[in-house]
């Protein structure tokens, strides 16, 4: 391999103390669920490479799709003009959500998706001369991007204490669980009585970068049915849910009330391009349709609608609707329930959670469960040393697929997984 090849002297990645990272791996080529190394080592994607490749990598039918828009239109301004890839992803979103949405607005990727959401909560009441409501409601811990709109919705931690004074205030409230669900009804009750709060933004069922925290839908109903009760905007964030995540193609299907707005971004592509949507009611898109100029959403990007973006996300799209690709879903769900029940009563295993395509294991460390655990890193190295990428959240290890995954290559994941366990447990007991 090239000296040219080998060079990473000018790349600063993401995610990464520099100083003290490993070497990062080379990755010449993928298909479906395989990483192959320069090195020629061979790894199973078991996160669908942040949670972006639902459909696997190389995807032969996306790729396709990609290289004939290719020649046709790659990229035209979207403000002033639209294109049929746009035109026809804007129809599939309607048709796949549920009833009650009506307008989809192109962004770049899951964080600006929910930036715009952010903004359009905002100007949605000051177009309406409803100036007080400035502020957002939203859960302790959670992850909506890094911009600093979605940064200052999210939960405050090491990740953006670097920008505390800059982020805006936040009214934030516990996950529900089975203990506390009526303080945090009361807690929300006080906030929205105030009259100052926009909108209530949320991971529905599922926070992903937290740790994989999951509660459910009907105690996310019992807040939302507050939110409306108060004239408050629900901002579904399903950057990581929506496609099928949950089990089912959108997490909010799940629920009984619908939110205002929803984000979308990873997987809306199958991962081969960014592409980020902000979808939204009528009656959102009606405060903003006017005579008056000023009340224009201003907002985009040279990339806005992207039609080679557009072009991947219509055939994900097409192939997340296959009753082969729902099956796959569902199996993978069933065998995530199965694997839980085998590894539960493992001392290593403090709990386990899951949700349609995702399992989380929570690991028993004598640490406090956070990113910064200790044991991540071994866990990391493991699974990399035999040839599997999970990348786990501090103590919590998370499995997310492509929904590709033979049964085979599912197996060994979980056959990796176990291993890990004892090397672990070892390694903690070494440790104490």
């Amino acid at each position: 391999m090239s000296q040219e090849l080998k060079s990473t002297d000018h790349i600063w990645h993401p995610f990464t103390q520099m100083k003290t990272a490993d070497a990062p791996i080379q990755i010449v080529r993928a298909k479906d669920c395989l990483l192959f190394a320069d090195d020629g080592k061979i790894y199973i994607d078991a996160i669908s490479s942040w949670w972006v490749n639902i459909h696997g990598h190389a995807n032969e039918y996306i790729a396709s799709a990609i290289a004939k828009q290719a020649q046709t239109l790659e990229q035209v301004i979207f403000a002033g003009f639209t294109h049929q890839p746009a035109i026809d992803l804007s129809q599939t979103l309607i048709k796949l959500l549920p009833p009650g949405f009506s307008k989809v607005f192109f962004s770049d990727d899951g964080s600006t998706s929910v930036e715009v959401a952010i903004k359009m909560a905002f100007q949605y009441w000051h177009n309406q001369g409803f100036t007080h409501k400035t502020k957002l409601i939203a859960f302790e811990h959670a992850y909506h991007g890094d911009t600093f709109g979605a940064m200052s919705a999210g939960g405050r931690s090491t990740f953006n204490a670097a920008f505390q004074d800059q982020l805006f205030e936040v009214f934030h409230i516990p996950l529900p669980g089975k203990d506390n669900m009526e303080a945090i009804c009361d807690q929300f009750k006080k906030i929205a009585e105030q009259d100052t709060v926009a909108a209530f933004i949320f991971e529905p069922l599922v926070q992903g970068a937290a740790g994989m925290q999951m509660y459910e839908a009907e105690q996310l109903d019992k807040l939302m049915s507050l939110a409306k009760e108060h004239n408050i905007l629900c901002i579904a964030d399903e950057v990581m849910t929506g496609f099928g995540r949950t089990g089912t193609t959108f997490a909010i299907e799940q629920l009984q009330h619908r939110p205002d707005i929803i984000c979308l971004s990873k997987g809306i592509t199958g991962g081969f391009l960014p592409l980020g949507v902000t979808v939204s009611t009528q009656q959102v898109y009606d405060a903003f349709y006017a005579d008056d100029v000023t009340k224009t959403f201003f907002h985009g990007h040279s990339y806005t609608a992207n039609p080679l973006a557009c072009a991947a996300a219509n055939a994900s799209m097409h192939l997340l609707q296959q009753e082969s690709c729902k099956e796959q879903i569902r199996f993978i769900g069933q065998q995530h329930q199965s694997f839980a029940k085998n590894i539960a009563s493992h001392p290593m295993v403090r709990s386990t959670r899951q949700t349609g395509t995702i399992l989380a294991i929570e690991l028993q460390t004598g640490e406090a469960g956070s990113y910064f655990n200790s044991i991540r890193h071994h866990a990391y190295r493991f699974y990399l040393d035999h040839g599997v990428l999970l990348r786990p959240l501090g103590n919590v290890v998370y499995i997310m697929p492509p929904y590709c995954i033979t049964d085979a290559e599912l197996q060994r994941v979980y056959d990796m997984i176990t291993l890990s366990l004892d090397f672990l447990q070892k390694t903690v007991t070494t440790s104490a």
